[in-house]
């Protein structure tokens, strides 16, 4: 039988003094629940006791359960919002005079309205979880692994299994976590506060995995009162909710550990790459299930087999951390840590990286440090104040998305963009982040105005936070996972971007070519009897080719919002529309650079991208349309298999000018070196649909040339003009070069020669 006792029911005179902090309490104000609720030595009629004070607005009777025996002792009411206390005096069992209190020793039961009882560990009782050195390394900015400390961690904390919750708000009055575990009353949870550190934290006992929570957040300034989604949850609710999820992310057990394992040491410059950009929710759907998106693991089925079969090296997901607005693709971020729940479980996107390098593909995540949404659950004025953005809209708004700016000059900001890169190649195994809108970041006058922008501290109008904190971020990245690429998306003339920090970089790896890019589209997209007078769109490049480590993209910015898809920018009929993408996809494999085509482009889709629907896989049933996709699959695994495509691209020893002047016919001839300055290929390009017979073209030394590639054969559904599968070089100077093969060249069309050895 359990032993029941009462307890007195009057504030102390020494309570008295708290009246006012009570009353904080019970409208919700209080900064420092701690300092009230929970277990507290008082004097109680000149005697030492323990005085525990619950506080559960709506409840009708608590009662303490005390010690191993489970004790009854009854709480008195003191506060008719929901503040009981229950005194245990010296003398009971497992009470030691002035001694804290271990946290199981008692357990709380409410009972409310209607019959609900609950019985719980008191959240009061609990120490604080995160330490003095936490605090510390999350002020400077140099906590790397703060993800691992603040959000929401399933723990157990002495001898009790729970949740530890804490986020960083210093300009908050009062933080509580919310949830249906507490009928999302901010009252109940109200965390502690870490003083200048601004954090808060609360351990909730016997609180588990799939809870929905959120922060309610009373500012210090104003009245604002704010519901918050966890800026560090690992999880959240399908759109159009905004909760996040208590999950756990460290139970998934990975088999990639080989693939890892060499990707510290793997030289990834010198190597093939070929990306294909997807975007998840649209590259397959389900058409006979509602038209819904593919899961993760079933793009594990699907997706996988597919572009091994195409011959890529890389997948390059568009972002799918979590966004409230689908037509964002992901792009306005608001869960940084949060694997969208569009699409699965964190666990079910781990099963797809781990089945991706379980096949020899690499994972590149696109993401998103420039910016982010102004969505009321999400970062903007997240404590009432401009927390994570700049106060100044000169400084904290852009101007062409609606969005807000990151401050980087704030050592927590920094720090939680830092950690948040390194957490998707720690926890999710991401072999590399394309960085979204650098070019944002570097310029405090991106597209604006004069008057618009404020000038650096010297006068200038280089964003001197964000350069220093993309150097750091460059470097941490690297040194804590060698083997990760870092990938800019800059589309100004910014210096040294792919270049180390301690030569004057920012760090990446490497950085996307939008010159080239719109360069080679815009003439792509001109009738060829115009092409021979913009000539020097296709040549430009090789000015600058090798100031940067660069990626050759054909991204989805250009397949939507009225730019059509690849296949509907070409001039002239159908024949010739299909003959242009071969031909531009022969021209950016033989160019020097890493390459990437957006989803689609292979199939030579005819419609732009759109987020609401699939592939036209259909199209793989037409001539035209597999022809163009043999073509890229042939691409890609030429790519892999001639070190010259690959392994020197950005240095000119692993190219050089054949003809380059032959603008009057638009056709262009240059050789691709590997290391081995006698591994090199020769490719002649006619930009014509003109067959130019007896075509002279300079090479290196004699021998057989074969023809290895021809984006004009019939295999490709072209016209199969072409030279019978290869020439012999004749002792004919030609090109400054003391030998010539003679061509017959095939219209709209590429085509790459390999000596084969006498």
């Amino acid at each position: 039988m359990e032993k029941s006792e009462k307890s007195s029911g009057a504030l102390t005179p020494e309570q008295d003094s708290l009246r006012e902090q009570v009353e904080d309490l019970v409208r919700g104000e209080h900064s420092d629940p701690f300092h009230i609720l929970g277990p507290h030595w008082v004097e109680k009629d000149g005697k030492r006791s323990l005085c525990i004070r619950p506080f559960r607005p709506g409840a009708r009777e608590v009662t303490v359960l005390w010690g191993a025996a489970k004790t009854t002792v009854q709480a008195i009411q003191v506060h008719p919002d929901g503040l009981f206390e229950a005194i245990i005096p010296l003398g009971t069992p497992e009470l030691r005079d002035g001694e804290p209190v271990p946290p199981s020793t008692y357990r709380l039961r409410c009972r409310f309205t209607g019959g609900v009882e609950i019985e719980t560990y008191d959240a009061y009782a609990f120490p604080p979880v995160l330490t003095d050195y936490d605090l510390y390394l999350s002020g400077e900015g140099t906590h790397y692994l703060k993800y691992e400390k603040l959000g929401a961690h399933v723990h157990e904390v002495a001898g009790v299994r729970g949740v530890q919750f804490a986020v960083w708000a210093p300009n908050a009055r009062r933080v509580s976590v919310v949830g249906d575990f507490n009928s999302w009353d901010g009252r109940v949870n109200a965390m502690r506060n870490r003083g200048p550190s601004g954090i808060w934290e609360i351990f909730v006992p016997e609180l588990d995995e799939g809870a929905l929570y959120k922060f309610e957040i009373l500012s210090r300034v104003g009245n604002f009162l704010g519901l918050k989604s966890d800026p560090y949850g690992f999880a959240a609710e399908l759109r159009p909710k905004t909760a996040s999820v208590v999950c756990s992310i460290d139970r998934y057990e990975w088999n990639d550990s080989s693939w890892l394992e060499a990707r510290t040491s793997h030289d990834w410059l010198h190597s093939p790459m070929s990306v294909y950009e997807i975007h998840a929710g649209s590259w397959r759907r389900k058409a006979g299930e509602g038209d819904r998106w593919l899961t993760y693991r079933e793009l594990a089925d699907e997706l996988i087999p597919y572009v091994k079969q195409m011959g890529y090296t890389h997948i390059e997901l568009m972002p799918i951390m979590e966004h409230p607005f689908d037509a964002s693709w992901g792009y306005q971020t608001v869960g940084y840590y949060s694997v969208t729940s569009r699409f699965g479980s964190p666990a079910d996107f781990m099963h797809f990286v781990d089945r991706c390098h379980q096949e020899g593909l690499g994972v590149i995540l696109d993401w998103t440090p420039a910016h982010f949404p102004r969505d009321g659950h999400g970062l903007a004025f997240f404590d009432g104040t401009h927390l994570y953005e700049h106060e100044d809209p000169r400084r904290g708004a852009h101007p062409d998305w609606g969005t807000l700016v990151f401050n980087y000059g704030r050592n927590e900001v920094q720090n939680f963009l830092l950690s948040n890169a390194l957490f998707w190649i720690d926890k999710y195994h991401i072999d590399g982040l394309r960085v979204d809108a650098v070019a944002s970041m570097l310029y405090l006058d991106y597209s604006r105005q004069p008057g618009e922008w404020i000038p650096n501290e010297f006068g200038g109008r280089e964003n001197l936070e964000a350069i220093a904190f993309l150097k750091r971020l460059n470097e941490v990245l690297h040194v804590r996972h060698p083997g990760a690429l870092m990938i800019a998306e800059e589309s100004t003339s910014w210096p040294a971007v792919s270049r180390p920090t301690y030569v004057g970089g920012l760090g990446f790896d490497l950085k996307w070519n939008m010159g080239w890019m719109n360069d080679v589209l815009q003439y792509m997209t001109l009738d060829p009897i115009h092409r021979q007078f913009h000539h020097g769109k296709l040549t430009f490049s090789m000015l600058y080719a090798f100031h940067e480590n660069f990626v050759l993209p054909i991204s989805h910015d250009e397949v939507v919002h009225g730019k059509r898809a690849l296949l509907e920018k070409m001039p002239g009929d159908d024949w010739q529309k299909f003959a242009n993408v071969r031909l531009l996809f022969g021209y950016l494999f033989a160019h020097p650079g890493k390459k990437l085509h957006f989803m689609g482009s292979e199939l030579a889709q005819r419609n732009e991208f759109w987020e609401g629907g699939s592939l036209e896989w259909a199209l793989a049933a037409s001539p035209s349309h597999r022809g163009v996709q043999r073509l890229v699959a042939d691409l890609n695994r030429l790519h892999v298999r001639e070190r010259a495509l690959h392994e020197v691209d950005f240095e000119w020893s692993g190219f050089e000018w054949v003809e380059v002047n032959d603008a009057a016919a638009s056709v262009l001839s240059f050789v691709r070196r590997a290391k081995d300055p006698e591994d090199f290929l020769v490719a002649v390009c006619n930009f014509t649909p003109v067959v130019r017979e007896n075509y002279r073209v300079g090479v290196p030394r004699p021998g057989f040339y074969r023809e290895i590639l021809n984006t004009d054969s019939k295999y490709y559904e072209g016209s199969d003009i072409g030279n019978a599968g290869g020439v012999r070089a004749e002792p004919i100077p030609w090109n400054d070069r003391p030998y010539s093969i003679k061509l017959r060249l095939p219209p709209l069309a590429v085509m790459y020669f390999k000596p084969q050895r006498d």
